[in-house]
């Protein structure tokens, strides 16, 4: 299994279509958002021609209106690698959501299952009261958690205060140190690019999304604005533009300004794993640097 990790508009989409091509298999998407088959221009979903060219899985696969989280991914991701290993021997992984990679290739805590209306009243509190209410609240109750460092990460922070007011204990009580041991050899490759070029990408891509027509796209989903898979970069923005709270050019902005800070957050995750190969988005370089791993594990 390739893993081909990375920040937002690193280039990981072109570079797993190019591996996937030379090993003529499939790609499992590990992206939490291009997953709803709603969501298409604000998660920057591979364009119709690229599905074409490669089979791809976890791609359009749910509604918005499905419950989809790393444990959903980890049981379809490794049922659709089994299928795919029938007939090849190599499978390619591409995303940018480090916990879905993280759930694939070593497993998930146990965390009991949280009920719904919890997550649905915190979901409804910062979408009243904003990041700061978050900080405030995953302060206040697991310190704990907030003293890890994930401070400005609202999914993660929503993730902290559910399983606190279910269980009454820090989600970090219920991290594991075992990784599961799975039955076939993973190569991990993450893509960087120099800062000032990534944040060029970066706004670029925010520049084109809003030309194909993002605040279309997201007035349609307007009336589930409250779901947890809209709770994310582009269409939050978009929302509060819609609803008056700023105009277009501010909106324009506050993507561009939050994508960037999410990059930040991917790399800083990918880092934390030194089972990363870091490489340029450069397709001869990373089938190379590929086929040298391939070649050690034979």
């Amino acid at each position: 299994m390739i893993i081909i990790a990375g920040p937002t508009a690193v280039g990981k989409t072109a570079v797993a279509i190019d591996l996937a091509q030379r090993f003529q298999t499939s790609i499992i998407s590990a992206d939490s958002r291009q997953c709803f088959h709603e969501m298409n221009i604000g998660v920057a979903r591979p364009s119709p021609a690229e599905l074409q060219t490669i089979p791809h899985h976890f791609i359009a696969s749910h509604s918005i209106n499905e419950k989809v989280n790393a444990v959903v991914f980890e049981k379809y991701a490794l049922e659709a690698a089994a299928k795919i290993f029938e007939s090849n021997r190599v499978v390619v992984v591409t995303g940018g959501t480090g916990l879905y990679i993280k759930a694939l290739t070593e497993g998930l805590d146990d965390i009991p299952e949280i009920p719904p209306a919890i997550r649905e009243q915190i979901i409804i509190n910062y979408n009243r009261n904003g990041l700061s209410w978050l900080q405030t609240e995953v302060k206040k109750k697991d310190p704990e958690f907030f003293a890890s460092g994930e401070t400005e990460n609202p999914q993660r922070l929503m993730r902290a205060l559910e399983v606190m007011q279910a269980t009454k204990r820090s989600v970090l009580r219920f991290r594991k140190g075992a990784k599961v041991k799975r039955n076939f050899t993973i190569i991990k490759i993450a893509l960087e690019l120099p800062r000032e070029l990534l944040y060029q990408r970066i706004n670029a891509r925010v520049d084109q999304m809003v030309k194909m027509g993002l605040t279309e796209e997201v007035k349609v989903l307007l009336p589930f604005k409250d779901l947890n898979a809209l709770q994310t970069v582009g269409y939050r923005e978009i929302i509060d533009q819609l609803e008056g709270k700023h105009s277009l050019e501010t909106a324009i902005d506050l993507i561009k300004k939050n994508t960037r800070h999410y990059a930040k957050r991917q790399l800083t995750w990918f880092r934390k794993d030194p089972g990363f190969i870091w490489l340029p988005p450069d397709n001869q370089i990373v089938f190379d640097t590929v086929n040298q791993l391939m070649d050690q594990y034979s």
